[in-house]
């Protein structure tokens, strides 16, 4: 497809390179829809730089591979989108794409983390995304060992306290 740079909004966020924007990019594709492109990160204090405004943009045709991601609507825990300031918090695909004058029933409704591919200066710096599955195999297994220890035990003491051990009763 063909980026739209100037529908481009960068949006606050966090990556292991420190705070900062991700540049999200409307590609239009060959078969007609628009899907957002996460580009990558970059500096907080690079928008509002001449270096930022000369930056070199990818033009033409261009293949874009990388992560499917959801769209996160609202903002972050603590600050909402103000799409009429211009500041977003949360990558919201609907709301980017409205502010952005795009034609909502012609974006995805999901966007795309680029994988590493920077810019020609560096910036945006992309193929941040953390996919991190962690393994709490061993502390699973122990707790379920242990319970499984633990159960028989259990059963034997509601026994023995259901039914104490049988008394002589005198004869009658």
């Amino acid at each position: 497809g063909h980026y739209l740079h100037d529908a481009e909004t960068l949006v606050h966020g966090t990556s292991r390179l420190g705070y900062g924007y991700w540049v999200m990019t409307p590609l239009r594709t060959g078969r007609g829809f628009t899907v957002l492109v996460n580009r990558g990160h970059i500096p907080e204090s690079l928008p509002g730089t001449p270096a930022f405004r000369t930056m070199p943009r990818p033009e033409g045709r261009v293949t874009v591979g990388g992560l499917l991601r959801l769209s996160k609507p609202g903002g972050d825990v603590f600050r909402a989108n103000a799409p009429a300031k211009g500041a977003w918090y949360s990558r919201d695909v609907t709301a980017i794409a409205t502010a952005a004058g795009l034609p909502a029933d012609r974006v995805a409704p999901y966007f795309i983390d680029a994988g590493e591919r920077p810019g020609p200066q560096g910036w945006p710096a992309g193929g941040l995304t953390v996919v991190d599955f962690p393994n709490h195999h061993l502390s699973y297994a122990i707790t379920w060992y242990a319970m499984a220890l633990a159960a028989p035990a259990a059963v034997l003491l509601a026994l023995r306290r259901r039914h104490p051990q049988e008394k002589e009763w005198p004869n009658t």
